[in-house]
C-alpha cells in the first residue's frame, strides 16, 4: 500500500451537514416530519448492523436485499484495495471469503448519521473486525472508518455507496489452525475460493 493516505475527515470522505437535528417549530405535521426523520435514521442503523450479521453468517440471500443494485464499494486496508461495482458482483465476493474455511467477526458503532432528505443520507461508522482463513492459517484484525451513502427505494433504505479505509491492519500467520468449538461458516459458508 502507499504511504501516502488522505485525512480521514467529513471533508476529504465527502460527508456534508445534514438536515439540523432539532425539534421544529411548528405544529404536528412538522412534528410527524421529525419523528420520521429519527425513524429514518434508526431505519438506516438496523440496515448497517444486518449488513455485518448477514457477512459474518455468509447470509448472502439476505444481504442482497440490503444493496442498491447499483452499489458501489471501495476498501482500502493495509495490504488491498477492493473496489467492486454492482450488487450482484459484490454478494458473489462475499460469497466467495466467507466459505467453509473462513471465521468473521465485524462490529461497527458510533454511527455519525447526516439526513439530506426524506430519500439520502450518509453516514461515518467505527469497525472492529478479525477475520480468520482457516486453511492457511492466517489471521487479519483492525479497525476501519466506514462512510456510506443510503437512498431510500419504495419506503425501504438501501446502501447505494459503501468506503473504507483502515485505522490500523495487523496480520498475523498463525502457526496451528484454531481449535473452534464452535463455527457456524463451517456449517453454513460456501466452498473455499483460494
Amino acid at each position: 500500500m502507499s504511504k501516502e493516505r488522505q485525512v480521514l475527515n467529513k471533508e476529504n470522505l465527502g460527508i456534508t451537514p445534514g438536515l439540523p437535528l432539532q425539534a421544529s417549530q411548528g405544529g404536528i405535521e412538522e412534528l410527524r416530519a421529525d419523528i420520521q426523520r429519527l425513524m429514518d435514521m434508526e431505519a438506516i442503523r438496523q440496515l448497517k448492523y444486518a449488513y455485518f450479521r448477514c457477512v459474518d453468517t455468509a447470509n448472502l440471500e439476505e444481504l442482497a436485499t440490503l444493496f442498491h443494485d447499483d452499489v458501489t464499494v471501495h476498501f482500502i486496508g493495509g495490504s488491498y484495495e477492493w473496489k467492486v461495482q454492482g450488487k450482484r458482483d459484490y454478494v458473489n465476493n462475499i460469497g466467495a471469503a466467507f466459505s467453509t474455511e473462513a471465521v468473521g467477526q465485524h462490529n461497527a458503532h458510533h454511527p455519525e448519521i447526516q439526513m439530506h432528505s426524506e430519500t439520502e443520507a450518509t453516514a461515518i461508522w467505527y469497525l472492529e473486525d478479525s477475520m480468520w482463513i482457516l486453511n492457511h492459517n492466517a489471521r487479519t484484525r483492525g479497525t476501519a472508518l466506514y462512510w456510506d451513502r443510503y437512498l431510500k427505494v419504495d419506503g425501504k433504505w438501501l446502501i447505494k455507496d459503501t468506503r473504507y479505509e483502515r485505522i490500523y491492519e495487523i496480520n498475523d500467520q498463525l502457526t496451528t489452525r484454531p481449535n473452534l468449538s464452535s463455527h457456524y461458516l463451517g456449517a453454513h459458508g460456501g466452498e473455499p475460493q483460494f
